[in-house]
């Protein structure tokens, strides 16, 4: 049996393009084809559509939200995201919405239909310039992690203080310390983190 494919696309050309690529597979049919989230979003659940090509770039409602709205009402539906952006923002927003792929239209048809074909198979299909990203970002999170791990208890509990926007004499005051010793706190974070200003440090401990 076929896989029912959608198309959420606000270029025209590219979405009829996108259109006649599946319809001239042997293993997919084309059940919807919509420019704007909106459509998408009133039409799609009810063409039972097994997964959706999805741009990220629409008027209205852009195609992150439309995954996270879709990935709620159709939660079975695979997303692969078709896009032209490679910034490392929308990439891990689409992922965490619910998308299952990221790919970029530059790829062509062949590239297209083959990850599909791995979606379906269990796999996330990425670009190549995709799949380096989300490893290198993996990467330097796990560096960060180091980072903090070498943080004492009290240095951690100075920078969640730090997190809630509490100011140097605050903290002293919460912890019963002096605003000295609060300051060279800071400043043995600072030197462990590699960092050099307290929204650097804070941005990286909540992140680890």
């Amino acid at each position: 049996m076929k896989k029912r494919i959608g198309i959420v696309e606000d270029d025209r050309d590219l979405r009829e393009a996108l259109g006649l690529m599946i319809q001239f597979t042997d293993n997919y049919e084309l059940v919807g084809s919509f420019e704007n989230a909106e459509l998408a979003l009133k039409h799609l659940p009810f063409l039972e559509a097994d997964a959706v090509l999805m741009d990220i770039n629409l008027p209205g409602e852009n195609g992150i939200i439309c995954v996270n709205k879709l990935k709620t009402t159709c939660p079975q539906v695979l997303v692969l995201m078709c896009t032209s952006y490679e910034d490392d923002v929308k990439i891990f927003q689409s992922l965490e919405a619910g998308a299952s792929g990221y790919i970029l239209k530059t790829e062509g048809p062949a590239k297209i239909i083959g990850a599909l074909d791995e979606m379906f198979l269990g796999g996330s299909p990425m670009s190549s310039s995709i799949a380096r990203k989300v490893v290198a970002s993996f990467s330097k999170m796990e560096s960060q992690n180091k980072l903090t791990e070498m943080l004492t208890a009290r240095e951690k509990e100075i920078l969640h203080l730090l997190a809630k926007g509490q100011m140097n004499k605050e903290v002293a005051n919460q912890l019963e310390i002096s605003n000295g010793t609060v300051r060279k706190h800071i400043q043995n974070i600072y030197e462990k983190l590699h960092v050099n200003t307290r929204v650097e440090a804070v941005n990286m401990f909540l992140k680890r």
